[in-house]
Formats: C-alpha cells, sequence, structure tokens
C-alpha cells in the first residue's frame, strides 16, 4: 500500500511538472492587394475589431477582422509611409507614425484624418502614456543621443524633449504612474524614464540580452519582459527585468530577428515573434522570475511583428515573399540575407490560434 501511494505521489508530481503545450497553429491566411512595400509594427483594436498595419508606402491599414478586408487606408499616410500606428481610446485618437518625421492624428471612431504635424526628418515610432496624457516619439537621433519629442494630448502640442543615450530607442511601455520604460537596442540598456517630468531616473544593463528591442511592462509582477536580438557573442533571447532593481532575473534561447513581443496576464502566456528563424517562441509565466518554454510554432520568413486578441485568444502577424537583392543595401544588422524586395500581391495576414 505504502509503495503504491508513492507510485501514486510520483506520477503526480511529474504530471503537475510537465511542460504546457497549447497547440498554436496558423488558422488562416488572407492575401492582400499589394505593389511590394515593406511594413512595420502591428496593432489590433479588439473593441471594432481591427488590425491597423503600417504598410509604409502603401500606408496605415485598417483590416477588418470580420470581414478579412481592408477597409480604409488612412488619408495622406501612403505619400508619408505610415511604419505604424498608436493608439489612445480614451481621447478616440489614432496616430500614424510616418517614415518622413510626421504623424498623422486621425478619430478612431471615423478614421478619417487631420493634416500631418512634421516632428522630425525621420520617425519609428510613438508611445502613448494614458496617465500622463503625453505622446512620446521616437524620432532620427543625433550623434550623441536621441531627443524623444513629447506632445500633449489630445492637442498634440510639443511640450519638450528626452534626452536619450542611444541611437537606436525602440519598443517601450508604461507603468500607468507616469513611468516609461524604453528598450535602447544599441546599448543593451532599459531607460526608465518620468513622462511627467521628462527625464531619465534610471539606465539598467540588460547582460544576456543583446540588442535589447522588445519591450513589454507585466503590472501585476512590476517585471519588463524584452526580446533580444543577440550579437555576435550571444544568442537571440528573452529575458526578464525587475522594473525595481534593473536586474535581470531570467533568460533563455529564442530564434533570430526578433520585433514583437506580447504578454497575457490572464493565460501567463509571453509570445515573442520572430520573423529571421520564422518562429513565435511562446512561455509559460510560472512566478515572477520564473519561466519556462512550452511551444515555437513554426511560421513564415519575415513575419517579426505581431498582434493579439485576449479575448478571442488569436496572434496576428503580417509578411510577404520577398527577396534579398544584393546589388541594393541589406539591413545586415538583422540578418546577411534580409530580404529588401517584396513581390506584388503577396502581402498577407496571418491568424494564429489554439
Amino acid at each position: 500500500m505504502r509503495l503504491a501511494t508513492l507510485a501514486f505521489a510520483a506520477s503526480l508530481l511529474t504530471a503537475t511538472s510537465a511542460p504546457a503545450f497549447d497547440g498554436w497553429r496558423l488558422q488562416d491566411t488572407q492575401i492582400l492587394p499589394s505593389n511590394g512595400s515593406s511594413w512595420d509594427y502591428l496593432h489590433l483594436d479588439p473593441t471594432q475589431p481591427r488590425l491597423f498595419i503600417g504598410n509604409r508606402k502603401e500606408g496605415l491599414k485598417v483590416y477588418d477582422l470580420r470581414s478579412k478586408k481592408i477597409v480604409k487606408v488612412i488619408d495622406q499616410t501612403e505619400q508619408h509611409s505610415s511604419n505604424g500606428v498608436t493608439l489612445a481610446p480614451d481621447l478616440d485618437l489614432g496616430i500614424s507614425n510616418n517614415e518622413d518625421g510626421t504623424i498623422t492624428p486621425f478619430r478612431l471612431s471615423s478614421l478619417q484624418a487631420a493634416e500631418a504635424i512634421k516632428l522630425a526628418n525621420e520617425l519609428d515610432n510613438s508611445h502613448y502614456d494614458p496617465s500622463t496624457k503625453r505622446l512620446i516619439v521616437n524620432v532620427a537621433p543625433d550623434k550623441d543621443g536621441t531627443g524623444l519629442v513629447v506632445l500633449d494630448a489630445p492637442s498634440l502640442k510639443v511640450v519638450g524633449t528626452i534626452k536619450v543615450p542611444t541611437l537606436k530607442p525602440e519598443h517601450a511601455d508604461f507603468d500607468g504612474n507616469g513611468v516609461m520604460f524604453l528598450a535602447g537596442r544599441d546599448t543593451d540598456t532599459v531607460y526608465r524614464i518620468d513622462t511627467r517630468q521628462m527625464t531619465v531616473t534610471a539606465s539598467w544593463s540588460t547582460p544576456g540580452c543583446a540588442r535589447t528591442n522588445s519591450l513589454v511592462y507585466d503590472a501585476g509582477n512590476r517585471r519588463i519582459l524584452l526580446g533580444c536580438r543577440g550579437s555576435d557573442t550571444v544568442k537571440p533571447s528573452f529575458a526578464v527585468m525587475n522594473a525595481d532593481s534593473g536586474q535581470i532575473v531570467y533568460t533563455a534561447e529564442i530564434g533570430g530577428g526578433v520585433d514583437g513581443i506580447v504578454f497575457d496576464p490572464r493565460t501567463k502566456r509571453v509570445f515573442l515573434s520572430c520573423g529571421v528563424s520564422a518562429v513565435i517562441n511562446i512561455f509559460e509565466q510560472l512566478s515572477a522570475d520564473s519561466y519556462r518554454p512550452i511551444e515555437a510554432v513554426g511560421t513564415q520568413a519575415g513575419a517579426r511583428t505581431l498582434a493579439y486578441d485576449p479575448v478571442m485568444e488569436r496572434l496576428y502577424s503580417v509578411t510577404a515573399e520577398g527577396t534579398a537583392d544584393l546589388s541594393k543595401k541589406v539591413v545586415t544588422s538583422v540578418s546577411p540575407f534580409y530580404a529588401n524586395v517584396f513581390f506584388r500581391n503577396t502581402f498577407k495576414v496571418l491568424t494564429y490560434a489554439k
């Protein structure tokens, strides 16, 4: 009897410690009309539901998830080359972040755009802090760093700049109390920023996380979740940082070319989309400082950005058939053979589900 009890207990221990497996897979592929432009950020508005796609020289496209069609290209964003969108739903405001250094504001409810606002010569992305009603914009760097442009919302009047010593400011997120965490890809650093005072209050290095790129904040555990592209000596990785001390508490290997990262606090899942390796790495959060890899979902080359619907539990990415024309500039910082030419009418929306 005692042996049977011990055996039963051992089987329970094995069962509870076994890795979880959700079984994510490609559910749907929609090929959209396109002229061969590249793309960048995705953003989901689950209340509509709509997917905003920064399709650069084809503009900011609004993809309806019910009809599976493009229902709108936000006015002016084609000529300004949209890199993606920032949403401020509490203000009924959307912002197209344009490569030519402008932003195009529009109403979320009607998708009607106002005139573009020039901020810099080049622009990558922006971040909205609902606690302070401020928009922080990643613009082109100077020789000694980047002056992030700060605007009040909804007026979009410039109120100042935040100087950060990075030439590659990347993804950012907020703690809900006027603090922004920003990844610096070239400095392997996370910057803590006071969005009211417009100052950097801490700079934390990221050992084991080279070319710190993707970032999302876990408010429940006060942890910063990072996607790291890696270097010649450090493999691409998922890393977790304590948001109070700046200490790296966990790292694990992921695919190459990470750009998108999503955290679902309800299911305790972390998703990282890696376009070079064509994989979505999925981790389970066991506690604030403990995680385990549970899946590596095969995707398609170039599917590097990611959006997530936490209600329907759907992941969205985009890609297109492409090639590296070696007579033209290749972004070798991502991959020696990173695609720089994309073929017409091969752009597609990929939907992943369990």
